[in-house]
């Protein structure tokens, strides 16, 4: 991707608002995270803190290797009330899904996609605005490139 191609497309093109996306919270429960992951049907999802800051995202593996550390591996004996006396800011997450900020270059924001289904964006306070996925961006891309070998073929 050349710099003129960079500068002609904002991130901001392919955020999803805050509005529109799943989200929990660090002081959640165990369980209600993962009744929100279910409810959406997501394996992974962002966390914030009470200050609707990003701190990283959850995934169902941490969510599991958490519950098999409580129990030393007999995860089946847990009732779901247990799952209501940890949170989610107890959970060590397991991998790193950096954040972009909003500001952020084309170039930045397709690294991180490369390696993400989702790329958290936050504002320049860390505050969370929504996330931008990477089929949008591989959509973008494709019809973009699409359009291209048409007015190719009609020249």
């Amino acid at each position: 991707m050349t710099d003129k191609e960079n500068n002609k497309v904002n991130i901001s093109f392919f955020l999803q608002p805050k509005c529109n996306v799943a989200y929990i919270y660090s002081s959640d429960t165990f369980r209600q995270g993962l009744e929100k992951m279910d409810h959406y049907g997501y394996t992974a999802i962002p966390v914030l803190d009470d200050k609707e800051r990003y701190v990283g995202t959850i995934t169902e593996g941490d969510f599991l290797w958490s519950i098999c550390s409580l129990k030393h591996g007999d995860i089946s004996s847990i009732p779901a009330r247990e799952l209501e006396k940890y949170h989610v800011e107890d959970i060590n997450f397991r991998r790193n899904y950096p954040s972009v900020r909003i500001d952020a270059d084309m170039e930045e924001m397709v690294d991180r996609v490369m390696n993400q289904n989702f790329v958290p964006v936050v504002d320049d306070r860390s505050v969370f605005i929504g996330i931008i996925t990477r089929k949008d961006v591989i959509k973008y891309f494709a019809e973009k490139s699409a359009r291209n070998f048409t007015n190719e073929i009609k020249i």
